[in-house]
């Protein structure tokens, strides 16, 4: 991947003391790729190929070791999320317990598929394999929170609260 960008990444202040931190928690520098990503991801709301380069040359591996962490784990972006990202669990344990209806009701609610982000960036949606929560299935994460044991009525209001700018853990129950 050539990086394409003008503007250079670098770390915040912040996240630079957060990152050298980190380091002697590992026993590598490449260890420490994911918790890298993870500030990296916090700072710019996606990685970008710049971003990944950055952490590459910052951990010594190369820019295709830290993409095939990206691609591999859910939970990193390479375009910008909606502002309510939906990542519904389909592994076993929600799919016997309900998930596909649960999808059902996300693409009727929100007018989306897997994959897909709604027009004005409030939504996007995908569906993912196993978010170790399967004696509470099912589940999704929305942006960082876990929302379990969903019902249909349960997810109704979690995606009503979104719509009306509330705090869905706030509706859940």
């Amino acid at each position: 991947m050539e990086t394409t960008a003008t503007t250079k990444f670098e770390y915040t202040p912040e996240n630079e003391e957060k990152f050298q931190a980190l380091l002697p928690k590992y026993p590598t520098k490449q260890a420490v790729v994911i918790p890298a990503l993870w500030l990296a991801q916090d700072q710019n709301g996606y990685l970008t190929p710049e971003v990944m380069d950055y952490v590459a040359r910052r951990l010594e591996q190369s820019p295709v070791s830290v993409y095939a962490v990206v691609e591999f784990y859910t939970m990193f972006h390479t375009s910008p999320p909606g502002q309510h990202h939906i990542q519904l669990c389909r592994t076993l344990s929600c799919t016997m317990l309900g998930c596909e209806d649960l999808q059902a009701l996300i693409e009727n609610k929100i007018g989306i598929g897997p994959g897909e982000k709604t027009p004005d960036g409030v939504f996007s949606f995908e569906t993912v394999e196993c978010l170790g929560s399967c004696g509470t299935a099912p589940m999704m994460r929305l942006n960082n929170r876990y929302f379990e044991n969903l019902t249909v009525e349960k997810l109704d209001n979690i995606l009503h609260a979104c719509k009306n700018g509330q705090d869905p853990a706030k509706v859940e129950d």
